[in-house]
């Protein structure tokens, strides 16, 4: 698998990976233009999107309607010694409606459990990177 990144000018820079263009941008306070989301928006979006089409899957194969259930993700940042800040801890909600069949609950949660991102972020992987010349 490969993905190209490039810069189309400013502070953005895209990601073309399997014929689709990812844009991001930073936000107008970081020098950007805020057309887009920041590469780190779009990886807090992955673990909720990645979680959410493991419930919607779950529902699908049991002939549950999804409209009225949604994920709800929060983020909690603890400072580093350099004044930054760290992702410490995410928390992530389904919400369902009055009639959701209680007997599912626990196995929706396991679904969103299999997340891939999620998988990923427990188990990272080596990263190696070096330049080249064209």
């Amino acid at each position: 698998m490969e993905l190209i990144v490039t810069f189309p000018g400013g502070k953005k820079v895209n990601a073309e990976l399997g014929g689709m263009v990812i844009p991001t941008d930073q936000p107008v306070e970081s020098g950007g233009e805020g057309t887009a989301p920041s590469p780190y928006d779009y990886f807090l979006a992955s673990i909720g999107t990645c979680a959410g089409f493991y419930v919607l899957a779950f529902c699908q194969q049991r002939g549950i309607a999804t409209e009225n259930i949604s994920l709800r993700q929060t983020m909690e940042f603890d400072p580093t010694a350099d004044g930054r800040k760290r992702l410490s801890r995410v928390q992530m909600e389904i919400v369902v409606p009055p009639d959701f069949p209680e007997k599912y609950r626990n196995a929706l949660v396991k679904s969103a459990e299999l997340c891939s991102v999620k998988k990923a972020l427990m188990a990272p992987p080596d990263f190696a990177i070096r330049t080249v010349v064209a």
